[in-house]
């Protein structure tokens, strides 16, 4: 629609409104009573529609003048948040943040980072995405997502990384099992072992950590099951099917049925790292970006 009248009229006939007097509303707009006149004439012939009826006397809104101010004061208060959201979005207070997470920084680190991230710009809306870490590769090169949570470390081309948490890998074992009753486990223990692991497709960077570890110890992992999903492996091990290892973030989780055993290598560890690329940050994600080093490199002290 094509407006004929534009906001100065309108601030000028909210001035009126508010005095009911031409010469004091004047005063309030620094302009002379007869521009002031001018304006709200204008006004009145753009819409078709007298909006005061004036005397000697008083001024007062007429019906439509009633009317037109209820939904001018809607109109300016909506243009005034506008005002206001544009500069929050401009400075990166308000806007839109994609974020991917495999299964370990989510059980993991990341809950807490978007906790305080969201009391501190509630107005920035994020998106959380599952994504296994290889399939995260792609998806920063091709600029789908503003920053993924994934196994690290990391090299390609454009992608900045940082180090989110380093954990040590643990062993999961049935409640009966016979090694459950160990204080710890080393990798050449579980040689002989049936192996849950996490499905190729969803899990091929922490199998390939796997793998190499148990190759480094002089064996190779007797796969038996396969899930796709964390809480798949800890019931199929819980149902004696096998053992597992897993980052010890399942530390958070409490199941009476799986016994987590430490190992005492303390280099069998995993890296979850935040990725980014370089060439593609919005203002929301240059203050995450902010946030999320500041609580990396301080973080809380330990509850007592």
């Amino acid at each position: 629609m094509n407006l004929r009248f534009d906001l100065r009229q309108v601030r000028a006939f909210l001035a009126v409104s508010q005095t009911l007097h031409f010469k004091q509303a004047a005063e309030v707009l620094c302009i002379t009573q007869p521009a002031l006149s001018r304006m709200i004439k204008g006004l009145e012939e753009s819409i078709s529609a007298e909006l005061f009826s004036r005397t000697t006397r008083q001024v007062e809104l007429t019906v439509a003048g009633r009317l037109f101010l209820e939904e001018c004061q809607k109109a300016i208060n909506h243009l005034e948040r506008a005002s206001h959201l544009a500069r929050q979005a401009a400075s990166g207070d308000i806007g839109h943040l994609s974020i991917a997470y495999n299964d370990f920084s989510i059980n993991g680190v990341l809950p807490s980072i978007l906790e305080l991230f969201k009391e501190q710009y509630p107005e920035i809306t994020v998106d959380l995405a599952y994504m296994p870490s290889h399939q995260q590769h792609k998806a920063l090169l091709d600029h789908e997502i503003d920053v993924g949570f994934l196994i690290g470390p990391l090299e390609l081309e454009g992608i900045e990384t940082y180090r989110a948490a380093t954990e040590k890998i643990v062993v999961i074992l049935p409640r009966r099992h016979p090694l459950a009753t160990r204080n710890q486990l080393n990798i050449a223990d579980l040689a002989d072992e049936k192996f849950i692991m996490g499905t190729e497709s969803g899990w091929s960077e922490f199998r390939h950590t796997i793998f190499n570890l148990c190759m480094r110890a002089g064996f190779t992992p007797q796969v038996v099951q396969e899930a796709s999903t964390s809480s798949g492996i800890f019931g199929l091990v819980a149902a004696n099917m096998g053992i597992s290892l897993y980052s010890d973030c399942i530390t958070r989780f409490q199941r009476e049925d799986i016994v987590v055993a430490p190992l005492d290598d303390d280099t069998c560890t995993v890296e979850t790292i935040a990725a980014w690329s370089g060439a593609y940050v919005t203002p929301s994600f240059q203050l995450f970006r902010q946030h999320l080093k500041h609580q990396l490199d301080n973080p809380p002290l330990p509850s007592t």
